[in-house]
């Protein structure tokens, strides 16, 4: 169940920073409006993956921050060629940290208290 998660997180990282990419592209650097097309369909894709999460949309959501954090700094690395520092990495694990305590530690309930 965890990795098949971590699948759905990773796979709707790559499709909101590569559809934001796309736009961005066409936005930013003048490219061809089908790049913006393209990269709203692919948003479009993001929005529906974390659907498929175990856990209700404000905890997925959330954890999918953290699982953000670090692709989106690895996408700057791989494509923009600027590479995370220290900090930068230092800052993901702890988002990582604070993601698989969310997402993954075990649960004797799933309610939440009553204000």
């Amino acid at each position: 169940m965890i990795t098949k998660s971590i699948f759905y997180f990773v796979l709707a990282g790559l499709c909101e920073i590569g559809g934001g990419y796309l736009v961005w592209q066409w936005l930013r650097e003048g490219k061809s409006v089908w790049l913006a097309v393209l990269g709203a369909m692919i948003l479009v894709l993001y929005g529906v993956i974390p659907t498929f999460q175990p856990a209700h949309f404000g905890r997925v959501y959330a954890a999918y921050g953290g699982i953000f954090i670090l692709m989106a700094l690895l996408w700057g690395w791989a494509v923009d060629k600027i590479a995370p520092d220290k900090i930068d990495m230092i800052g993901s694990a702890i988002a990582l940290i604070g993601v698989s305590i969310m997402m993954y530690w075990p649960r004797t309930s799933g309610n939440l208290p009553t204000l």
